[in-house]
């Protein structure tokens, strides 16, 4: 027991010192909202106008809001792993691991403060959604559930950061292979159209793509006439194994990224 009472004070640990970043820039949150409300405000209007892509009960800009939710998430997340790069060459990074510290601690505590992020970025663009006339659910069930996806959305895609910072080891580099990762995760995924118009290779490609299972939990929480396509338990089911499993990964590499 003290064993895990030591992981969890040492993972929130490192959450806090991350927050504490986030204390000092606040801009940097504002900044990355930019994009997606100019998703909701230009392509949902242009869109829900046009009436191209079906979705039933919803408008588009409704079906819409929870994909541009789940896309913030992503951008912001992938690149997490930047922050590794940066405290490895101000050696920051080498005097963290030579401490007693659990590897998974460290890994969870940037999770974590990953999700906070999101949390505060989600505000932001929930607020637009209201102001553009969608309706969003605001029962403590339901934004329960918002917060719940995106805390394990924000840490699935930053621990999936922090696997690829550790295997690439410079900024170059990753920020090329963090490019090339957002724009197939996205549209690969049910964030702007339905999965029964994707053409089937492409439907599959989506099962295995956690962002579908983030949007998927995103779009039953959030909009009123939201039907989850799998299941909202099996939603969260699929984000935390992914989490688990990028965890351990991530505790295994960590080290890797100052050799």
């Amino acid at each position: 027991m003290s064993e895990l009472a030591a992981f969890s004070d040492q993972t929130f640990a490192v959450a806090g010192a991350e927050i504490a970043k986030l204390r000092r820039d606040p801009t940097e949150l504002l900044t990355r909202s930019v994009q997606p409300a100019l998703w909701l405000l230009v392509f949902g209007q242009v869109f829900t106008r046009t009436r191209a892509i079906p979705t039933g009960s919803l408008t588009y800009e409704e079906f819409l809001a929870p994909g541009v939710l789940a896309q913030s998430v992503l951008f912001m997340a992938i690149f997490y792993g930047i922050a590794i790069i940066w405290e490895r060459d101000l050696g920051i990074l080498q005097k963290v691991l030579i401490s007693p510290a659990y590897r998974g601690a460290l890994v969870l505590g940037k999770a974590l403060s990953a999700g906070v992020r999101g949390l505060v970025q989600a505000v932001v663009i929930l607020i637009l959604a209201f102001l553009m006339g969608v309706r969003v659910q605001t029962g403590a069930g339901s934004l329960g559930a918002i917060v719940l996806a995106i805390l394990l959305g924000s840490a699935v895609f930053s621990t999936f950061s922090l696997i690829v910072a550790c295997l690439v080891k410079t900024r170059e580099r990753f920020m090329g292979i963090g490019q090339v990762l957002t724009m197939p995760l996205f549209f690969a995924s049910n964030a702007i159209y339905p999965l029964a118009l994707m053409p089937a290779w492409l439907r599959t490609v989506s099962r295995f793509n956690p962002l579908t299972y983030l949007v998927d939990a995103l779009r039953c929480s959030m909009v009123p006439a939201g039907a989850s396509e799998f299941g909202l338990g099996f939603d969260f089911l699929v984000l935390a194994i992914a989490l688990v499993g990028l965890t351990v990964a991530a505790a295994r590499l960590y080290p890797n990224v100052v050799r």
